[in-house]
């Protein structure tokens, strides 16, 4: 009875508990309480995001540094650890992905490219560039032949890709890497000459796979491609873009010392480069190209001021001094750092066909240098033989691949090719800087390994020995048989051919002309 009572004053009750809790939520949702207090659980995690990125920031300045210092003792690349750092934090425990950073990585790529580009011009000087320049050039272009024509046939045999895809796909990965051949050679000590040519084949190299590269991305974008007209594109885009970074590394040698005089300016000339490369690019010129001689005009600025322009500028221009080196050294550290973790970021784990493809690529890279070392660099440069082993060892894929790699995405309208591509670039960066990492130290040890690389670069040597002893012994042969050859000429100097051919439906009467003129027919 008491329960029976009690059934329609609980339902009640509940009824209106129930419709107090839904005013209330009401009330509170038109308020915007229950936003307020999501933004600012939101707000409160962003901040923790953001505090934790600082950190991180930071912990990578401070890695890339003590990695140069461990490569510095180890002749490892530092490039190698920041790539497995990009590895571990991208797509090994997924705490950030490439697509989280948007545009962000293809503008940071080009920053990167132009600031490396620039510095590495600075190092050039005209003086040591001269006897080095010819064996560089002879060493760049067999090396970038070779390896992009190979690649090349892969990709359009092979892998079924568009014939122009694929040569983008080699012209990409033709060069070498200056960001990682530079600090080794600097390492090992090298002779100057060697050193020099390693350098220039670097800057080169480079120089040819962004012309290359971006002049046929440029035309599979517009789906008008004339080879005819693209080599003119390139060699008005080279020339243009040189003129116009040399003119524009005069300009500022002639005004830096009063730029310098301006608080805070220490970071005016990177911006100058920038506004070179910019103007370039919106002139339809190479500002890639510009920024690299840009930075080799302010590098060799006294010595075209006297070759050329003392009779007409009265004003002696100024060149970088030390601290406006070692900051654009740091800026290219710190740039390296990041980029090269973004690119481990970017390598996709989980897309077995890419990875395989570039190891295999980049050992067949490795194979193939050996020859163009070996054919590209004569006995009389005098470069010892453990030095030419190194030399054929450095085969390294860097920045400037992986740049372009990301610039695939942008020009060609495949998004799909366009990634596989980017992939096996990313793939064969860090396959070919992890088998140069192995490769340096075992050489210098002068094992195993290093008479290998002996045996295979004195393979043109013995081939110039056996063709030597073949010719030798042809002509031992030739003396031996002297009376069969002049007999032979003898009879082809004489008219008795003319005499058999007339008469060579009667063949005694050509067995009459030659006993009549002294040749032995049983013989």
């Amino acid at each position: 009875m008491i329960q029976t009572d009690l059934i329609p004053t609980t339902n009640t009750l509940s009824g209106g508990i129930h419709d107090t809790i839904t005013h209330v939520s009401d009330t509170i949702a038109e308020s915007g309480l229950i936003n307020t207090v999501a933004e600012q659980i939101s707000s409160s995690t962003s901040s923790r995001q953001i505090g934790l990125t600082i950190a991180i920031i930071g912990l990578l300045i401070f890695t890339a540094h003590l990695f140069s210092e461990i490569f510095s003792r180890k002749r490892i690349p530092d490039v190698l650890f920041l790539i497995i750092i990009g590895l571990l934090i991208g797509p090994v425990f997924h705490w950030i992905s490439p697509d989280s950073l948007g545009n962000a990585g293809s503008l940071f790529s080009g920053i990167t490219l132009v600031t490396i580009l620039f510095e590495s011009g600075t190092q050039l000087r005209f003086s040591a560039l001269k006897d080095s320049f010819k064996g560089a050039l002879k060493l760049t272009a067999l090396n970038f032949i070779l390896s992009a024509v190979a690649i090349w046939l892969i990709g359009w045999l092979a892998l079924d890709l568009d014939p122009i895809v694929s040569m983008i796909l080699g012209c990409m990965l033709g060069g070498t890497a200056s960001a990682v051949v530079i600090p080794i050679v600097r390492q090992m000590r090298m002779s100057e000459k060697p050193a020099i040519m390693l350098i220039l084949e670097a800057a080169i190299g480079n120089v040819f796979s962004i012309v290359l590269a971006l002049a046929l991305m440029q035309a599979i974008k517009s789906r008008h491609v004339e080879f005819g007209a693209i080599l003119g594109d390139i060699f008005s885009s080279f020339i243009l873009a040189t003129v116009m970074g040399l003119l524009g590394a005069i300009f500022w040698a002639l005004i830096l010392d009063q730029v310098r005089n301006i608080k805070y300016s220490i970071l005016t000339t990177p911006a100058f480069v920038f506004i070179i490369y910019g103007l370039n690019e919106w002139m339809g010129f190479s500002g890639a190209i510009a920024a690299l001689a840009f930075g080799i005009g302010m590098a060799n600025i006294d010595g075209i001021y006297n070759a050329w322009l003392k009779k007409f500028i009265k004003k002696v221009p100024v060149t970088l001094n030390e601290t406006e080196r070692s900051l654009f050294s740091e800026l290219v550290l710190l740039l390296k750092t990041f980029f090269f973790i973004y690119v481990g970021i970017s390598i996709q784990l989980t897309q077995w066909q890419p990875i395989i493809i570039g190891l295999g690529i980049s050992i067949m890279l490795f194979i193939l240098r050996v020859p163009a070392v070996r054919f590209a660099i004569s006995k009389k440069e005098g470069i010892p033989d453990k030095e030419l082993a190194f030399m054929s060892a450095l085969n390294p894929k860097g920045l400037t691949a992986a740049v372009l790699a990301t610039q695939a995405l942008i020009y060609i309208p495949d998004t799909e090719i366009a990634l596989f591509v980017r992939n096996i670039v990313f793939a064969v960066i860090l396959f070919s800087i992890v088998i140069n990492s192995i490769l340096i130290p075992l050489i210098d040890r002068e094992k195993t390994l290093y008479r290998i690389y002996q045996k295979m670069l004195s393979f043109n040597q013995r081939m110039k020995n056996v063709v030597a002893k073949t010719k030798e012994e042809g002509e031992e042969w030739r003396k031996k048989h002297s009376k069969a050859r002049d007999f032979v000429d003898e009879v082809f100097q004489s008219e008795v051919i003319t005499d058999i051919i007339k008469e060579q439906d009667n063949p005694g009467a050509v067995n009459n002309k030659l006993e009549s003129n002294n040749y032995d027919v049983a013989d």
